[in-house]
């Protein structure tokens, strides 16, 4: 077929126009910079055909410990919103909130949004039983709410809510902190992203509430996915690194029988490792989880003398390649790595 040069050069002026408008688009996306690898996840899903977020920690390096280069935190003092968990998780991002680099960024904290379960933080190493029951009233913990002081808000990189008052807590939390090991909070969380994106870029708000909804569905989906998997599972007690997964095992009636570290990871106390070595011997735990953020060689302890299996759980996603599919593989992967050692 024979093309007129008049078609041609409309042909070649409608692809100069839309490379212009995806062009266009691109660049006038917020800069957005997500704290871990399954927010930036989320993020990158809500954000998915508008732009692309930046990811603030690899997760080669634990969450609670992580220090930040110039680089990075120049990049958050020029981020039009940085998502992160909050309550002490990310800790030293505590420590940049008084800097001038930072100074007036809008930092979301996803653990602050309304609707997500909230659990208590657990004490000590060896773990009390819980019993969940799937309509147990834990969405909309006000207790907490009410325990950290304050209602659902932004807050800017001073460390203060609107409201004036400190909320970063400077590692204390009313609440365990780890709420994206949830799916069913990971919708939540999804929801107030797109939000808080349509803010900041009112042009896309249909993309993003579209994308949030696609992506809503799919977490859903993944939630009946695991359940049905992690099944067999329920009555096999097992110990991890560090307190991490209460989130994922309560939603899923898992049986933690304790943690070798406490909620933050830090170094434990020979005292605390006796205590979860004593827990793991009258329960007949299964395995022992380390994680490949820190040394083995608690758990090596721990496990040492007793039948238990080693295994290795990552709550964060270490290795993970960032993008808009590792929500997915990580809550997989911490399927398939609990279903490996605690099946035998």
């Amino acid at each position: 077929m024979r093309i007129s040069p008049r078609s041609l050069t409309i042909a070649v002026s409608l692809s100069a126009a839309l490379l212009a408008s995806s062009t266009l688009s691109a660049e006038s996306a917020p800069k957005v910079i997500a704290s871990i690898v399954p927010v930036h996840a989320l993020v990158a899903g809500v954000m998915d055909g508008v732009g692309t977020p930046d990811l603030l920690l690899s997760g080669q390096t634990s969450e609670h410990q992580a220090s930040y280069s110039p680089q990075q935190i120049q990049a958050l003092g020029e981020a039009d919103l940085v998502f992160i968990i909050g309550h002490g998780l990310e800790l030293k991002l505590d420590e940049l909130s008084g800097s001038e680099a930072v100074k007036g960024r809008t930092f979301f904290e996803l653990a602050d949004v309304d609707g997500l379960s909230k659990l208590p933080i657990r004490q000590g190493g060896a773990f009390e039983e819980h019993v969940h029951h799937e309509d147990e009233d834990h969405d909309h913990d006000e207790a907490s709410k009410k325990d950290a002081g304050h209602e659902d808000h932004d807050h800017d990189a001073s460390g203060q809510a609107e409201d004036g008052h400190d909320e970063h807590g400077h590692g204390t939390a009313a609440f365990d902190p780890h709420v994206w090991l949830d799916p069913a909070n990971a919708q939540v969380m999804v929801a107030a992203i797109a939000a808080q994106l349509s803010k900041a870029d009112p042009a896309n708000t249909a993309r993003y509430a579209a994308n949030a909804a696609a992506l809503g569905k799919d977490l859903g989906g993944l939630s009946e996915e695991l359940a049905k998997e992690l099944e067999p599972l329920k009555n096999k007690p097992f110990v991890v690194y560090h307190d991490a997964y209460q989130y994922f095992e309560t939603r899923f009636g898992l049986s933690a029988a304790g943690s070798i570290s406490d909620l933050s990871g830090n170094e434990p106390s020979a005292q605390r490792l006796k205590e979860v070595r004593d827990k793991l011997k009258s329960v007949n735990a299964v395995c022992v989880f380390r994680e490949p953020q820190f040394s083995d060689k608690a758990a090596k302890t721990v496990i040492e003398g007793t039948s238990a299996r080693d295994g290795v759980l990552d709550p964060v996603g270490s290795g993970l390649s960032p993008g808009k599919e590792a929500y997915g593989i990580l809550l997989r992967g911490l399927a398939k790595n609990l279903k490996s050692c605690l099946a035998g």
